[in-house]
């Protein structure tokens, strides 16, 4: 592995096939679509103890879902400390700030 100490650096076909594949997980999917205000929308938002989240989607013909905007900021010191549901209202604004 690289991340081992005294490890030689090897970029053979194996890591060249990796990394190809990252970079196409990564710059095709999930694309994030224009929004358009005429579409139903709807917003998922979550909380943890260190950090909040939260994804924009819009509802296409297809009756898919896709992503519009995605927001992720960390709690504060003092954040950390709000009881879950404080937390996960924290986010529900943040979402709709943004």
């Amino acid at each position: 592995m690289l991340t081992q100490k005294d490890e030689k650096w090897r970029w053979k076909e194996p890591q060249q096939k990796a990394f190809d594949k990252l970079k196409q997980v990564f710059t095709i999917k999930p694309v994030l679509a224009a929004p358009d205000l005429d579409k139903e929308l709807r917003v998922e938002a979550d909380a943890s103890n260190y950090t909040t989240g939260g994804v924009l989607s819009m509802k296409y013909s297809d009756d898919k879902w896709r992503p519009v905007a995605f927001i992720s900021k960390s709690l504060s010191d003092t954040e950390r400390n709000y009881e879950i549901h404080d937390k996960e209202m924290l986010v529900v604004v943040r979402c709709l700030e943004a």
